[in-house]
């Protein structure tokens, strides 16, 4: 009787460790928000390249969100946390409000960066990483290409996050009491729904199909992008889908661009 009741006891255990490995696996694994990057460019046509940040945050999420050791803050979210911050117009964001703002978004770790446009067919990207428990900056990257392929240099900079980033769980994922940052409000705490789930789509310069060859996407379609996600935000929904439909009229395997562009034609938009 004992023998039956140790069996079945033990057949348990081995049951609900497998139903929460899930959970824990989920749990343990870091949470990254990826912030607007700064206009750095310089010279009299500087100012054209403001917005294109915005496009470039989306893409490299939209890269980033089929490494699966990192969970990635959906941009929506992104948006919103912004806007109930007041940031939306803000030039930059230092490290000290990223940290701020990670704890507000529930990520881990946040990646902020910058581009530089020398408006003579150069296009330089920087980022970094920062540490929301302890402010500590990390894994600085910059790589530079052509201007006529902005998802090229994205690709690049999401490939070298994916295989250089190395973030082990934070104290507060594994049960460390020891914490000392004050809590999120759970009215601010970023739901799972936030963070881009898996099996993730395919990569933002991805053909349809599976095929082997990439979009390329220059600087100028670029900031019609990210122009259409702008006016998306503001919920101007007309104007975002007549500039997708410019974007996909250059370039019509452009992903984003196709789901973006069904999103706002959905009825109640």
């Amino acid at each position: 009787m004992n023998r039956t009741v140790s069996w079945r006891s033990l057949k348990l255990a081995i049951a609900l460790i497998a139903l929460a490995q899930p959970v824990l696996a989920q749990a343990t694994t870091p949470v990254v928000a990826v912030l607007y990057f700064d206009n750095n460019s310089f010279g009299k046509d500087r100012a054209d390249y403001d917005g294109l940040g915005k496009g470039i945050a989306d893409l490299l999420i939209t890269d980033m969100a089929s490494n699966s050791s990192v969970r990635v803050v959906e941009r929506d979210r992104i948006q919103a946390v912004l806007q109930e911050q007041s940031m939306i117009r803000a030039k930059s964001i230092d490290p000290q409000t990223a940290v701020r703002l990670g704890r507000i978004l529930g990520a881990q770790y946040m990646i902020t960066g910058g581009f530089m446009s020398d408006g003579k067919g150069s296009l330089v990207l920087t980022s970094r990483v920062i540490s929301v428990e302890t402010s500590a900056i990390t894994n600085p990257v910059k790589l530079q290409a052509q201007t006529d392929d902005v998802l090229g240099l994205v690709a690049q900079l999401s490939g070298k996050l994916n295989s250089e980033l190395r973030l082990p769980p934070l104290p507060r994922q594994t049960g460390d009491a020891s914490r000392s940052d004050p809590p999120v409000e759970p009215s601010k705490a970023s739901p799972v729904s936030s963070v881009s789930p898996r099996p993730q789509p395919a990569r933002a310069g991805d053909r349809p199909g599976g095929s082997a060859k990439p979009v390329k996407l220059d600087v100028r379609t670029a900031l019609i992008y990210s122009r259409a996600l702008d006016e998306q935000d503001n919920g101007n929904v007309s104007r975002a889908a007549e500039l997708y439909r410019a974007v996909l009229e250059r370039f019509p395997d452009f992903g984003p661009a196709r789901t973006n562009l069904a999103k706002v034609q959905k009825p109640g938009h």
